[in-house]
């Protein structure tokens, strides 16, 4: 269900988006703390590709902590809708996951309030900062209150 909507998903909402000009090799020549080198061990690891014009997604699992089971997969949504982030997509998930897990629930309203209590970064250009330190960034993004300069 996933690869027929995301395909669906790219093609008519990400239209204009250009892909990263990385793949997952290039981001294990990263140094070895950077966002660069832990997104392209994240893909490793997983055995998972970028997918063109989603490369942010990946991204989100690793500044919020969540892992790639359904069950996180929904959570997270929940977490950037609470961090501000608003797509039919988005919007779908949540919706779909919550009647599919309702057992979840409480899970998915503590991820929801996880990201109102982070820094808004689900519109952050990641491809420019795959450089920088990722624990730095991680902890600037969980802090809400943290003036940064990025």
């Amino acid at each position: 269900m996933y690869e027929n909507s995301q395909h669906q998903y790219r093609k008519y909402f990400k239209r204009t988006k250009r892909q990263w000009q990385f793949n997952e090799e290039q981001l294990l020549c990263f140094k070895e703390d950077s966002l660069g080198r832990i997104l392209g061990e994240f893909y490793k690891k997983h055995g998972f590709r970028m997918i063109p014009k989603m490369e942010n997604h990946d991204v989100y699992h690793l500044v919020t902590d969540y892992g790639t089971s359904m069950k996180e997969e929904i959570a997270m949504q929940y977490l950037l809708f609470g961090n501000g982030k608003r797509s039919a997509y988005l919007l779908g998930v949540m919706l779909l996951g919550s009647l599919v897990f309702p057992e979840y629930f409480k899970t998915y309203i503590r991820a929801y309030q996880k990201g109102k209590n982070m820094k808004p970064f689900h519109n952050w250009d990641f491809e420019g900062l795959l450089w920088q330190n990722f624990e730095h960034l991680r902890d600037c993004i969980q802090q809400k209150n943290i003036i940064t300069h990025f």
